[in-house]
Order: C-alpha cells, then structure tokens, then sequence
C-alpha cells in the first residue's frame, strides 16, 4: 500500500453503504471499520478514496451475503482536491472487494476507478478499464 499524494476528504463514515462494482458477487457492502484510520476517542471512523474497509456485504449472491470482506473505496461523491488544484467527485460511492493485501476477488471493474485508488493499488490499476 503506497502513500496518497492528494488530500482526500474522507467522507464515508462507518455505517456507509457502497455500491459494489466488480463480479465478486457482492452488490452493496456497509463499512464496518477503516483500516489504518488514527482517530479521536469516541469519533468514527471515516473512509475515502483508496482506503481499505473491512465491510459485510448486505446485497449480492446467497453465498457471499453477511460476509465480512475487505473492501477498496474506488469512487466518493463528496469532492476532494488533488494538488493540480483540480477538484474531482463522482456520482456514486463505489468499492472493489479484496482480500487482506489488497488483491481483489473479481476479475473485473465498472465504471470509473479514482487515480488515486490506482496509484495506492495496482492490482486495481491493471483491471479498471477507465481511471479519472
């Protein structure tokens, strides 16, 4: 897992639900927790693009339903900055499931992934056929 180089606002808080966009089989994950998230005592734990989650899944296939899975966030509607000055936010809140180092369990991504998921994941990279 490699640093961000932009400043994202993380902006999903644990209880969020994400749509989930690869062929695992899982339709719509909830964050449980963030992993590697220093917080305040008593303050949630917040996610954003190119954070790993670990995540149950509430809709998808009879097998993977109530999983506990790790999770990629690839996409968030609230807007962050990159340090080009540029502000980028998608239309939707979207993850990629994995396992524990980051290699996903799909074989394929829809929609847009963040450059910044990218950057931090090349597993990610490699399968998403658009980066923003």
């Amino acid at each position: 897992m490699l640093a961000l180089k932009a400043n994202i606002t993380r902006a999903l808080p644990s209880g969020a639900r994400l749509e989930c966009v690869d062929n695992s089989g899982a339709k719509e994950v909830e964050i449980i927790q963030v992993i590697g998230y220093r917080g305040v005592r008593r303050r949630m734990p917040k996610a954003g693009v190119g954070d790993l989650v670990v995540a149950s899944v509430k809709k998808g296939t009879p097998e993977m339903r109530k999983q506990v899975v790790h999770a990629i966030v690839v996409r968030q509607r609230k807007e962050y900055r990159r340090p080009s000055g540029l502000r980028i936010k998608f239309e939707d809140n979207a993850a990629v499931v994995t396992n524990e180092t980051g290699e996903p369990k799909g074989s394929d991504i829809k929609g847009p992934v963040a450059k910044e998921a990218a950057e931090r994941w090349s597993k990610i990279a490699s399968m998403a056929s658009i980066i923003v």
